[in-house]
């Protein structure tokens, strides 16, 4: 199976059981968003260091009682699943149709087909936090049964949070589920706490390393080798034997590994040190792995991203490498990111664009030359207009980040000032860097008109960008090209101007063509003042 990522909504992709067969996952790890009132920022920076209009929205998390929630509540109702069809039932009775419920209705949905293209091996991990994790644990018990719950796991999310009248909320919940009792399980491991070694390996080498005293014999007596006498010791006599051969006993002792007590007669005792075990097992309560702070190296600067640590151990425990895992809300794609790194296929699914682009960038800087296809975008001239007509602000962040743009606000609806998306880029005054940005505007219509080339004109010189680009779908005008042209040229610095309004169709976009962004090599920023040339004026 190649490695997957789609876009758009995961109940629509579920379903499809072409692309997801029955028992076709190893693992799954979803953590959905859900808060009522939230809104999630996402910070896109300049090349200066500056934020691009301070912060640009990458989703809004709110759903709401509509439509689309009735759909996914009538389909659990009229499913096969007559536990989770009760369940969701009666908390319509309670919550009545609110935003929650709205959010239960479609996670519902969701988890049954879940559960279905789980392999009977499998498992399912889902993190949320405690504003909605008991309802969840409903659904999960419903769709898997009660018997197949296996923990909830606590993740110390944050290590302080103030509230005025109740105890500080710093964990997140992760609840684990297996398909059946044959779920996979490999055991995790932590490194033993400097308080349990102090306590339990009390005896210190010459060199500072602690070990403990531990039996070098077993209860019962033994015919074969390990029965027979050892330095003078028979073990045999005492009711025992030893826990190693002769032979074996030898090569500890010349390794130092045997304590041989002072007093005489005393039973020699093997020594062991902390690094001779594996660690403390696992246990529920993960505090050992820390969130993300702002400077933390891996950090993106999307709004819930999480550790690539917990994934990786989630991973480890509950998949083997060659197996799939899938996150089917994957965000900024720590999931894969993780599962790729520890030699698992991975399949990632989410509806926006923005997360598609970021984690396609985010793979390939991670690992150069990785292979795996993205699914559900446009791929031809016919696939665009469909969905320029189908969802406009889909479409415009589709375009923006096709050619390595970043949305306007996250492409979020609402007035742009004629601004669909951002690209920066440097530029050479001569004696110093400068830091540049091109506008890009998309425009989705078979409308030509241009008015859409003036518009991007006024816009460039409002926002003073050095460049801008028009998207269009339709081709454009005498009228349009000529508008573009008189706009004029911008020399970044390097002697090579290039031209200040640009207009790039979508079928020439599918057939490979890019905006002109200069390249100006940093190294240039420390050479010699240098004679600009003339730069192309500005037509306003």
């Amino acid at each position: 199976m190649t490695n997957r990522l789609y876009y758009g909504d995961n109940l629509d992709w579920l379903s499809n059981e072409k692309a997801f067969p029955d028992e076709s996952v190893d693992l799954v790890y979803l953590d959905p968003p859900f808060n009522s009132n939230a809104t999630y920022s996402q910070l896109f920076k300049s090349p200066d260091g500056k934020t691009a209009d301070s912060q640009i929205e990458a989703f809004e998390d709110t759903w709401n009682w509509g439509l689309s929630a009735e759909a996914a509540y009538d389909r659990v109702l009229q499913g096969t699943n007559t536990d989770v069809a009760q369940l969701l039932q009666a908390m319509r009775g309670f919550l009545h149709d609110n935003a929650l419920m709205a959010y239960l209705a479609m996670m519902a949905a969701r988890l049954v087909e879940l559960h279905r293209v789980l392999k009977p091996t499998g498992s399912l991990y889902l993190h949320c936090d405690p504003t909605a994790s008991h309802y969840l644990k409903l659904l999960l018990d419903g769709v898997f049964g009660p018997e197949n719950f296996l923990n909830e796991v606590i993740w110390k999310r944050t290590s302080a949070h103030s509230s005025a009248k109740r105890y500080g909320p710093v964990h997140d919940a992760i609840l684990f589920y297996g398909k059946s009792e044959y779920f996979l399980w490999n055991k995790q491991f932590t490194p033993y706490e400097v308080d349990y070694v102090e306590l339990f390996f009390d005896q210190t080498d010459p060199d500072g390393r602690r070990w403990k005293r531990m039996d070098l014999t077993g209860a019962g007596t033994r015919k074969g080798e390990t029965g027979q006498v050892w330095r003078g010791i028979d073990v045999t006599a005492k009711g025992r034997h030893w826990a190693y051969p002769p032979s074996h006993l030898e090569k500890l002792d010349k390794d130092g590994r045997i304590h041989w007590p002072k007093k005489d007669g005393g039973m020699p005792r093997l020594k062991q040190y902390p690094e001779d075990l594996p660690g403390v097992p696992l246990q529920d309560i993960f505090s050992d792995v820390r969130p993300l702070h702002n400077l933390t190296k891996e950090r993106l600067g999307y709004p819930t991203q999480k550790p690539l640590a917990l994934l990786e151990r989630i991973i480890s425990a509950s998949s083997n490498p060659g197996d799939v895992v899938l996150d089917p809300f994957c965000g900024c794609g720590t999931a894969v990111h993780a599962a790729e790194k520890l030699g698992r296929r991975w399949i990632g699914i989410d509806i926006t664009h923005l997360s598609i682009a970021l984690i396609e960038k985010r793979m390939r800087d991670a690992f150069p030359g990785i292979a795996f296809e993205v699914e559900g975008r446009p791929k031809d001239l016919d696939s665009a207009l469909e969905l320029a007509a189908r969802d406009k602000h889909e479409f415009q962040k589709w375009a923006v980040t096709h050619i390595g743009g970043q949305p306007w606000k996250g492409g979020r609806k609402g007035p742009d000032g004629g601004i669909d998306g951002l690209i920066f880029f440097n530029g050479f005054d001569g004696q110093k860097a400068t830091h540049e940005k091109a506008i890009i505007s998309v425009k989705g219509g078979l409308n030509k008109n241009v008015n859409d080339v003036a518009s991007l004109v006024e816009t460039i010189g409002r926002e003073k960008a050095a460049l801008g680009i028009l998207l269009a779908a339709a081709l454009p005008t005498k009228q349009m090209e000529a508008r573009a042209a008189a706009a004029g040229f911008h020399d970044p610095g390097t002697g090579t101007p290039v031209p200040r309004i640009q207009i790039i169709t979508l079928a020439e976009l599918f057939a490979g063509k890019r905006p002109i962004i200069p390249n100006v090599n940093p190294a240039m920023f420390k050479a010699a003042p240098v004679e600009k040339k003339q730069q192309g004026k500005l037509d306003l």
